[in-house]
């Protein structure tokens, strides 16, 4: 298997994009991506998108972004695991990068959440959940987190307000992302008042659903600084999964698919959470931000939320998360979010993320997760040498 880097990165701001169509999104992202790349043509074209189909009547995806990309002719297919599908885009564009099936690589993440609202969007994401035995009883992704953000509570005898330090974390990051789909800073006191999404989970518990794309363009690591002098390689990428209904799992307050897939990619890259500098987690709801960290290895069972009440998750902490406002004020773009998290990854460790910096970035990580952790999806990325 040969070794893999990201030679260009692209992304567009994260907001509602009514009048720019998910084609236009997709190629945006693509043009910036080759641009950086320093490449015109590519073999092949990976398209992470969950709801195309359901929000915005269009399949076929891998065929219309190709075209209209100006990459016609290339093998090109979309790639769905629900909010996990940008990841696992990007971990088929990996493959066929490290196997030697092709050289030059697209992938894409792209999403048109903001068109429709109200019932069909809430259908739509009820998708990535158990048809038969969850969504089918009228439950959604935020009340399945808001039944593991209670039963954490409990178990760990926490309030509320604890989680607080995770969006205002979130916000205060997005605030000198100009990408970013909220860049207004929050207070502990604004998210006490809040009001309820589904108890106990509030408007700052929750991402904001959102349109996007980003893309990256991958290569041999042999041959990466022929097209760009700040290569980034991809030390590991790792997929597990665990049972889609929440209330088939052992213990649903450990996340098994993130926790898989994470020692995965450690073991590919041979190093351990100690060594992470950077951890782009995926907090669509924030009861996910401190059971990753858990999951992870960065924090033992029950103290997710310490780390961000003492400060070690922001940009000068020992474990800086959601360094340009996570999935909570970027904004969540579903099958974009794994591939906007990769963007962000890669800009830390060129050093290029200006007042979003962590300073000395090595090694950063990137965890997307479909549904409620049922898909995981692990990258670890090493910063330029030299």
């Amino acid at each position: 298997m040969r070794e893999v880097s990201v030679i260009g990165i692209g992304q567009t701001k994260v907001g509602e994009h009514w009048d720019t169509s998910l084609r236009h999104l997709a190629w945006e992202a693509i043009q910036m991506a080759l641009r950086d790349a320093g490449v015109r043509r590519v073999d092949g074209l990976y398209v992470g998108n969950w709801l195309a189909g359901q929000l915005s009547g269009q399949e076929h995806l891998g065929a219309l972004i190709a075209d209209f990309a100006g990459l016609r002719g290339v093998e090109a297919v979309k790639v769905e695991a629900a909010g996990a599908s940008g990841g696992a885009a990007l971990r088929q564009a990996y493959n066929a990068v490290a196997s030697g099936l092709m050289d030059f690589v697209v992938v894409v993440g792209v999403e048109k959440m903001t068109d429709r609202i109200g019932s069909p969007v809430q259908a739509a994401v009820a998708t990535g959940a158990d048809s038969d035995y969850e969504a089918a009883q009228g439950i959604t992704p935020v009340t399945l987190a808001a039944l593991l953000m209670r039963r954490y509570m409990h178990e760990y005898g926490l309030e509320l307000s604890d989680f607080a330090p995770f969006s205002v974390n979130a916000h205060q990051n997005a605030s000198t992302n100009p990408n970013a789909m909220y860049r207004n800073k929050i207070s502990l006191e604004a998210y006490i008042k809040a009001p309820m999404v589904a108890e106990p989970i509030n408007l700052f518990d929750a991402a904001p659903a959102a349109d996007g794309a980003a893309a990256l363009v991958l290569c041999p690591t042999a041959i990466a600084r022929d097209y760009n002098v700040q290569p980034v390689r991809i030390a590991a990428s790792a997929i597990a999964t665990d049972t889609l209904a929440l209330h088939d799992r052992h213990d649903p307050l450990f996340l098994t698919a993130a926790n898989l897939s994470a020692g995965q990619a450690y073991e590919q890259a041979g190093i351990t959470a100690e060594d992470v500098d950077v951890f782009e987690l995926h907090d669509g709801f924030t009861i996910l931000a401190a059971l990753s960290l858990e999951a992870c290895g960065f924090a033992r069972r029950g103290e997710g939320v310490r780390l961000a009440a003492d400060g070690s998750i922001g940009l000068r902490g020992h474990i800086p998360i959601a360094t340009f406002g996570g999935l909570k004020a970027r904004g969540d773009p579903a099958g974009a979010t794994g591939i906007y998290q990769v963007v962000e990854v890669v800009t830390q460790l060129r050093g290029a993320a200006g007042p979003n910096q962590v300073q000395g970035a090595r090694w950063g990580m990137t965890q997307n997760l479909g549904g409620l952790a049922a898909t995981a999806v692990t990258h670890i990325l090493e910063a330029p040498s030299g």
